[in-house]
This record gives C-alpha cells, structure tokens and sequence, in this order.
C-alpha cells in the first residue's frame, strides 16, 4: 500500500467512524401531538413531576398573555392552569426540585407608545398546588435572558435592557439599550442573590443547557433586543462554572448562527431548536434542530422540525423532547400580518447509545 492510499484508507475510516457515531447519536423520529391551545410566541418551556408546562405568550402591541398550561403526555391533553402571577414576556425560566422559576422580563409601560419596560421580578411556581409565590427581586432589571440550575442554585445570564445611567423608560428598537454580560445567582433556600462573573459574549434570546454541574450559554443575539439589521445572530459557545465562578475558552460553534430559540437538555446532550433571522432581503424562521456534547465538545445536525419556528417552548419529558407552538415567520409585530401556530410535536429518542 503506498502513502496516498494509505491516507484515502484513513480518511474513510473515519469518516465511517464519524458518520456511525453521528447516526447512532441522532437515531428518533419527530411525532405529532395534540395542539397548544392558543397559539403564541415567546413562549417559554420546562417539564416537573412528568408533565410538560408551558408559560408566557405575547400578544400584538407587547401584551403579555401571562398563560400557564400543563400537557399531560399520558392522556395528550392540555390543562389552562392560573394565569402567571405577573404577566410578563422574555422571561428566564428554570426548573429547579419540582419548582418552576421565573426571572425578569418585560411589561408594557404605564403610559406612552407599546415598548419593553425590564423588570427585576422573580417567581416561584409549584406545578403541585398550582399556585405562585413572589421571590426577592433580581438585583438587575433585564428581559430575555436565560436561567439555569447548577449545584443546587439557579443562574440568571445574560439578557437586555437600558444603557446604565439612561434616561430611557424602556427597550424599543429606535431607542439606546444594549446586550448584557450580566450574571447573578439565586440561592432558593436562602432566597437571597449575588452578583457573579460576567459572561465574555454580552448577548440575549440565547440558549442554554446545565450539564456535568456547568452551564453552556449558546447562541443568541448580539447587539439590539430586537431582530432586525441593527441585531446579529452568533453561533457562540461559552461554558460557566459556578464552582469556580469561572468562564473557560470557547467551545465549538453552534453549526447554525440564530436567536430566539428554545433548547432542552437530554441524557447529557443540550439541543436547540429552531430560530429566528432578519437581514434587508428577507424575514425567517429556522427549521435547524441541532444537539451538543458538552464532553465531546461536538454538535451533531438532528432532523429539522417539519415546520420552521422562532418564540417557541420546549422541555424534555421522559424520552421525548416536546416542542410547542411560537411563529413560522420572523414578522410578528406586522399589521394583519398572522405567523403563529397551534403545532405541538416531539423528537422520539429511540437510541441514545454511541
């Protein structure tokens, strides 16, 4: 054998090798479930006790529809629950013990022209009893940021809202506001907050995923709240230890740059799924469904949603990743312009053995 097909030989072993594990890795089907009963964006995601619970949704103008509804996947059947103790859009959610966690987000002004007012509420929901309690406030006011559990605590990162000093009432597109590095930390058993390390990559409508006790903050948008031209989507990995209060190096790309995502972790693996874009030739909404190995430092192209969203929730419940509703067009806020959707499906692991 000579030294070029020696190589080719290598080469293909490879390749094969990768290929098998990136099978075995993304083996599932998506399947069909019954509709989300009002269809929205912005909603938010997470799964406690077996169920899936799905929180927030806005409505035209900025009005949050502060809606709370719980899927039962033994029976597939929707429940309305009590409405959110504040209605609120862009909120950073977390399960954490059977407890559902609601951090920040925006509310509508008390006077003047529709806009995003940042605010510092946190909110315990107890899926057992139905029923909220009021937490001690952020020490930050920021919207659209992520929350994760770690180690026993929750992490509040990133986010947007006013440029500190501002005489700005509110986030808006034609206003100044920016990205935040921002990450603070709450101890629920204290109910108290500190200020932690900053994230390297100031970004909001990210992704995340808490695996192996660190968080991994992934993609999202840089620069303005809103999608538009003056906003730029990132494919950026940055991995958070709160053991050490450290960020380390970059970690692989996301294999598609989008924002306004949802993601959920499986068996070790942090999934996003789909995404929004805006540029001067078009609006759109992503299909991609996309997985990361936090060990392998590896991402792996899943089979893409039927239907492209941006705004939606998703959760893992069992062995199923539940994907629900949000809209299939980056043109919300546009006059008689109707993007949302009813869809509820999930990814089916049948296999997550390498």
């Amino acid at each position: 054998m000579n030294r070029s097909t020696g190589s080719k030989c290598l080469f293909l072993a490879a390749l094969v090798l990768a290929l098998t594990q990136a099978t075995a890795y993304a083996q599932g089907r998506w399947v069909k479930l019954a509709p989300f009963p009002e269809a929205s964006e912005e909603l938010l995601g997470a799964s406690a006790g077996g169920k899936l619970y799905v929180f927030a949704g806005l409505a035209p103008g900025y009005k949050s529809k502060g809606l709370v509804y719980e899927y039962d996947p033994a029976t597939d059947k929707w429940t309305k629950n009590k409405p959110m103790a504040l209605a609120s859009h862009h909120v950073a959610l977390a399960e954490l013990n059977g407890k559902i966690y609601a951090f920040g987000g925006f509310v509508l002004p008390q006077s003047g022209p529709p806009s995003w007012v940042p605010i510092n509420n946190a909110f315990e929901y107890d899926p057992a009893t139905d029923s909220w309690k009021a937490l001690a406030p952020m020490p930050s006011k920021r919207g659209a940021a992520v929350a994760a559990a770690a180690g026993g605590k929750l992490y509040i990162i990133g986010g947007a809202s006013m440029h500190p000093g501002s005489s700005e009432p509110a986030v808006l597109g034609n206003r100044p506001h920016r990205a935040l590095p921002t990450v603070e930390e709450y101890d629920p058993a204290a109910n108290t907050w500190r200020e932690r390390s900053p994230m390297p990559t100031a970004r909001n409508h990210a992704a995340v995923g808490s695996v192996g006790g660190k968080i991994y903050v992934i993609g999202g948008r840089v620069g303005s709240a809103f999608v538009s031209v003056l906003s730029s989507n990132v494919t950026t990995v940055e991995e958070y230890d709160p053991a050490t209060d450290q960020w380390g190096v970059l970690k692989a790309p996301m294999p598609t740059a989008r924002s306004a995502v949802a993601s959920a972790v499986h068996n070790g693996k942090i999934y996003v799924v789909g995404g929004e874009m805006r540029n001067e030739q078009m609006f759109a909404a992503f299909r991609a469904f996309e997985g990361y190995d936090p060990v392998a430092n590896r991402w792996t192209v899943m089979p893409p949603m039927a239907v492209p969203r941006h705004g939606l929730a998703a959760a893992v419940v069992g062995n199923r990743i539940h994907v629900v509703s949000g809209d299939v067009q980056s043109a919300g806020g546009i006059s008689g312009v109707k993007v949302d959707i009813d869809l509820h499906d999930a990814y089916e692991f049948e296999s997550t053995s390498k």
